[in-house]
C-alpha cells in the first residue's frame, strides 16, 4: 500500500532539473528544483514544507 502514516496516497515525485532554467514557485516566485518545462504546480522547498505542515494530520 502506497501512502503515509495518515493513510493518504502520495503522488510520484516530480523530476528534478539538472540545471537552469528552473520553474518559479507558484507562491513566492523563488526558483524551484523542477525544470521550467514541468507541467503542474511547482513549489520551492520552503513553500512545499509549509504546505506539508498545513496538510499534516493533527492529533
Amino acid at each position: 500500500m502506497s501512502g503515509d502514516y495518515c493513510g493518504t496516497d502520495t503522488a510520484d515525485p516530480a523530476p528534478e532539473a539538472a540545471g537552469p532554467p528552473f520553474a518559479a514557485c507558484v507562491l513566492c516566485q523563488e526558483p524551484t528544483e523542477y525544470p521550467e518545462s514541468y507541467k503542474g504546480i511547482t513549489l520551492c522547498p520552503v513553500c512545499a514544507w509549509q504546505e506539508a505542515q498545513r496538510a499534516a494530520c493533527s492529533g
